[in-house]
Parts: C-alpha cells; structure tokens; sequence
C-alpha cells in the first residue's frame, strides 16, 4: 500500500528560533549600513541593486535555517542556492528593500516564510530599524513582538490608508497601474509607497494599512506576508482573477472587509 508522504509540520518553537536567527541577521544589517560603501552596492540590472550586506545576510540565514529543518529546500531573491518552487522549501528575502537600505531609510526587512509547495506554513518578517518581528505559523495567529494583531476592519474606502510598490523593472502593465493608483488616489484617505513589500504586507497585517496592492513581484517579496495578513485574518489575492499571488507576480491584500471593493477597483473587467 502507497503512503502519502507526511507533510511537514511547524510550532511555535521552531518559529522562535527562526525568530532568534532572523534577529541576529538583522543586527548585522544594521552594523553593514553603518560600514556601507558605495564599491558595496552593485547593479542586478538598471533599477536593481544588490549589497555586500543582502549576500552576506543570505548566507547567514541559510546557514542557520539548514540546521533548523535540513530537509528543506530554499528558493531565494540572491540565489546563493538554486532555488525551486515545490516541495518543502524555504523562501527567503534577505534584505527586502535595497534601495532604500542604500539610502539610509528605515524601511527595509528580513523576509523568511517556509512553504510546502504552495501552503505557506511559517512566517516572519523583522524590521532591524523598530526591532519589529512580526511572526506567524499556519493556523496559529499572527504577531508582533508577540503581541496577537488583526487586520483593519475598516469598511470605507474613503477613511482607508493605502499601500502601493511602483513597477521598477517591468513595464509592461504600467498603463493599467496608472489608471487603478489614480482611481483608488481619488476615493481613499491617502496612498503609502514604503519599497518593502514584505513590509506592506506585514503593516496590512497589524491595520496600519488597510489594503495594499503591487505589480512585478517575485515568492520572496511575499510568502511570508501572506500569511500574516491570512493569519490576522486578512484576505490576500492577485489583482486578475485566478492568480496565485505567491507566483503570480501581482497582489492585493487587506482587511476582509474592503477586500471586494478594492479588488473591483483593482480589476473592473474582471468584477
């Protein structure tokens, strides 16, 4: 008789750990910006920077994560390891925010989610410039600083703050971005471009944006922020219709009660 294999299962201690890892990376982050040098920063491509410090940072976690779970494998932005996009794995971000990281603002992250194929089943997202380590396991809640937090349960999108990431490397939907940032711009309380993803993820998480939306995005800029927003009870999707947003390189999060009307807002055709 064939047995399915027995999925993997996190708790809260081996999120701990992760936690206490995710924490020591970003001590180091901060030490690397004070010693950052401008032959540090090096170009993926045009508008993509990379640091010693997003390297360095990388190793650093998949070192200590390999100790945590040797079974799994890793898919990561830097590709220190070849990544893959089944199985086990953990999928990582080590530096969420470059640019910004480069230019000494304060809004930049540490992004680890483990996944099982495509069930997100841990989360952390740490910002070193707060010392704010928002957490989650699947099934277990969402976190900050080991406080329990919720999504907005705003209802209006009139008194709703917003999030948004600007296309940086792909253009070719820019004119459907346009019209949705100009659209929802006019009927909300305000719009945010913080250049964290995981960051938007985790502020949509604990309601201090109540609805958050990008295009151009890779499993890394987000595995672990969705779960925090699903956790708090959030809902999180792609902007089109059928879009894994973990893959799909598009997302839409909030809290569950605006999460129809800015998804209309988001995709008129598709409503």
């Amino acid at each position: 008789m064939l047995h399915k294999p027995i999925s993997f299962v996190p708790d809260s201690d081996l999120c701990s750990k992760v936690e206490a890892l995710v924490f020591d990376c970003g001590a180091y982050l901060m030490q690397a910006r004070e010693q950052l040098q401008e032959e540090h920063v090096h170009f993926k491509d045009k508008h993509n920077l990379v640091t010693h410090a997003d390297l360095e940072c990388e190793k650093r976690l998949i070192e200590g994560l390999s100790k945590l779970c040797p079974q799994a494998a890793f898919q990561s932005e830097e590709g220190v390891v070849v990544g893959v996009s089944k199985g086990l794995r953990w999928i990582i971000d080590p530096l969420d925010g470059t640019t910004n990281f480069v230019h000494n603002l304060p809004f930049y992250s540490i992004s680890i989610a483990l996944a099982q194929d495509d069930d997100l089943l841990l989360g952390v997202v740490y910002a070193p410039c707060t010392r704010e380590m928002f957490s989650a396991v699947k099934g277990a809640g969402s976190f900050l600083n080991g406080a329990s937090i919720r999504a907005s349960d705003q209802e209006h999108l009139e008194d709703a703050l917003l999030a948004t990431g600007f296309p940086y490397y792909r253009f070719d939907r820019m004119e459907e971005y346009m019209t949705s940032l100009g659209q929802l711009m006019r009927q909300c309380r305000g719009l945010r471009r913080l250049g964290s993803a995981a960051l938007d993820l985790a502020y949509v998480a604990c309601g201090r944006f109540d609805a958050y939306f990008e295009h151009n995005l890779q499993p890394w800029d987000v595995a672990a922020g969705i779960l925090l927003v699903r956790e708090a009870g959030g809902v999180v999707r792609g902007i089109r219709e059928g879009v894994n947003p973990l893959h799909g390189t598009e997302i839409v999060a909030s809290g569950s009660a605006l999460a129809e009307l800015v998804w209309r807002e988001l995709n008129p055709e598709g409503a």
